[in-house]
């Protein structure tokens, strides 16, 4: 008991608040959408989702006792194991309902993995052990082509699996993290001017499946491509018909947005909530990310800092994108909403990115925090 208690009085347990917060959220907007669907015999999605917000809570906790640096020093081998998962897709992958990427692993009792999410942990775990290396001749151009071909490693196995979505959220998190650790912003600019240049390229030589171009051309012609947007037309209808306040969950006159649960569960949320409730959910993920950078501020070394800052790109770029493709701003790419959307993988491992952003609020002596304040101001 003295023990437990100890864990809770070390434990941010405010920031794991949130995070449960929005997993309760989820799971009842989930079960609510399968009740209006009468699909009330098939709530696995429900079940698979509240069990993985159960875990991810235990993990997060339990990976804040462990050494962030530690785990740095482990990268060869959580690196290899997460390759050697995306190898595995390769061969034995497959693509559950409402996506044609092969990027799952079937386990036994029914569950399954998706091996680029558990890599964002390793690769940001990965980076910032490099980006500490070598911080004080980070300006070096044979540093710099060595920390790019580092970081493209993870990023060609996502691109083997045609995965654009997972793929871009790596380049905006790898990006961020660039960023912190003192790169020019020119060369990072250069970097996306790059794939700037290569999409036409790959777009007039077929490289882009002709359903991802359907979905690009839809914002710009959906008339013409009304089929292919009618995932977002509903999902705008349901944003739109929650006016201010929401109608509420557990109600018969809710839009029927195809699989809301997964991509679009934003729309589900603000139409059940309203804008009022719609806001309160979005400050609720934007104390995650402002916590995150208070961490990241305050850390006594460079590894826990790009940690940090690996974590909040990846939660912002998910955010933005899948806000995005709610309301036709940006094409469906199969972007969760961190923590909200359905996905085993994707829950237990924004849990676990959680975990290590308190553990490096945990492993920096609280005296180093206040000096480092101190030094800043």
């Amino acid at each position: 008991m003295n023990r437990f208690k100890q864990i809770i009085n070390e434990t941010d347990m405010v920031f794991i608040a949130i995070c449960a917060t929005c997993s309760a959220l989820s799971v009842f907007s989930m079960y609510s959408i399968f009740v209006h669907m009468n699909l009330l015999d098939t709530v696995r999605p429900v079940i698979v989702q509240r069990i993985a917000s159960i875990i991810g809570i235990v993990l997060a906790v339990i990976i804040s006792f462990v050494d962030y640096k530690e785990l740095c020093e482990l990268w060869k081998f959580h690196l290899a194991a997460c390759i050697g998962l995306m190898i595995l897709c390769m061969f034995i992958g497959f693509a559950p309902p409402g996506t044609t990427n092969k990027a799952w692993i079937q386990l036994p009792l029914g569950l399954t993995i998706q091996p680029s999410e558990v890599l964002k942990i390793s690769t940001i775990l990965t980076l910032s052990y490099f980006f500490e290396k070598y911080r004080n001749n980070i300006d070096e151009i044979k540093v710099i082509i060595k920390l790019i071909g580092i970081a493209c490693v993870p990023m060609a196995f996502v691109a083997i699996q045609k995965d654009m979505g997972t793929l871009i959220i790596y380049a905006i998190m790898i990006a961020c993290m660039f960023f912190a650790a003192g790169i020019s912003p020119k060369i990072i600019g250069m970097c996306f001017a790059g794939v700037g240049v290569a999409f036409p390229v790959l777009w007039m030589t077929d490289k882009i499946d002709p359903y991802q171009k359907n979905r690009i051309l839809g914002l710009f012609y959906p008339e013409e491509y009304s089929s292919v947007m009618w995932q977002q037309n509903m999902g705008k209808i349901s944003i739109g018909s929650g006016r201010i306040f929401g109608k509420g969950f557990l109600v018969d006159n809710h839009n029927a947005t195809p699989l809301a649960y997964n991509d679009f569960m934003f729309s589900f949320i603000a139409e059940s909530l309203g804008f009022i409730g719609t806001v309160a959910v979005l400050l609720l993920i934007m104390f995650l990310w402002l916590r995150i950078l208070g961490i990241a501020r305050r850390s006594a070394d460079g590894r826990g800092t790009f940690i940090c800052v690996g974590i909040f790109g990846m939660l912002l770029a998910q955010t933005f994108i899948n806000i995005g493709m709610n309301v036709s701003l940006l094409p469906v790419i199969g972007i969760t909403l961190p923590l909200f959307s359905a996905g085993g993988t994707s829950v237990i491992v924004t849990y676990c990115a959680m975990g290590l952003a308190l553990s490096v609020a945990r492993h920096n002596p609280k005296s180093l925090f206040d000096a480092g304040l101190q030094t800043r101001l």
